[in-house]
């Protein structure tokens, strides 16, 4: 097994497998980045579109997908940093809406962070021939997985957008997780969903709470805060 699976909270919603195949192909879709030509060397790899480099990469830029109060929040951090106004209508658009609750799937708190098994998921896409899986490391130690986009991959992914637009929704989140994470590997993406407390203090095995009610207050602060110097500079 991939991952050690732990007891999940009986009243958390949940997914399915297909739910989450469908989701981490469209994640893998979108955050991958080139494969070099080594690995494209690989004859298993050889039409490979994209990978996405360690699991802990992919748990962290799931966890920002299946927790939109968590994504809008960190957007209104970097708002903070930037002034960007269109941070702050991106995190408006999520925490306006009923999205928090409706779209939120929240994952375990595990030794290293969110954490959630998704053995199955991804052999739904690896036995599908979508995706390819490599172990970096030696036979007694597996340091990393990589996750590979095949070619198949990548026309099934468009495929299910074009059948179905509500996926949709999906290949939007996961660009701006893309733009948030950009520059920052699974590491670094460990540390800096620990600043949220929220996070950082839910006991090992037991779902991450919500930051919807803190990041909706916090939205309206720097609304209040920008219009404030909006007048200010007009005067």
């Amino acid at each position: 097994m991939e991952n050690a699976l732990a007891p999940p909270d009986s009243d958390a919603p949940a997914t399915s497998r297909e739910q989450d195949a469908v989701r981490l192909l469209l994640l893998i879709h979108g955050a991958g980045e080139r494969p070099n030509a080594f690995e494209l060397a690989d004859p298993a790899l050889a039409d490979a579109v994209g990978v996405v480099r360690s699991q802990v990469r992919l748990q962290k830029l799931d966890f920002w997908l299946r927790n939109p109060d968590y994504l809008a929040d960190e957007l209104l951090t970097d708002f903070e940093a930037s002034r960007e106004l269109r941070l702050l209508q991106l995190a408006g658009e999520i925490l306006d809406s009923e999205e928090p609750e409706v779209r939120r799937y929240p994952m375990l708190r595990h030794h290293f962070g969110a954490y959630e098994p998704l053995d199955d998921a991804l052999a739904v896409l690896r036995s599908a021939g979508l995706i390819a899986r490599r172990r970096r490391g030696t036979v007694d130690r597996v340091r990393q997985h990589d996750y590979y986009l095949l070619k198949a991959g990548e026309q099934v992914a468009g495929q299910i957008v074009h059948d179905a637009p509500a996926f949709g929704y999906y290949v939007d989140r996961v660009a701006l997780v893309v733009a948030l994470a950009d520059g920052l590997g699974g590491t670094d993406l460990k540390k800096r969903q620990y600043l949220q407390r929220e996070y950082a203090q839910a006991a090992r095995g037991t779902r991450i709470g919500p930051v919807s009610t803190r990041a909706r207050a916090r939205l309206a602060q720097l609304r209040e805060q920008h219009q404030t110097d909006q007048d200010a500079g007009d005067q």
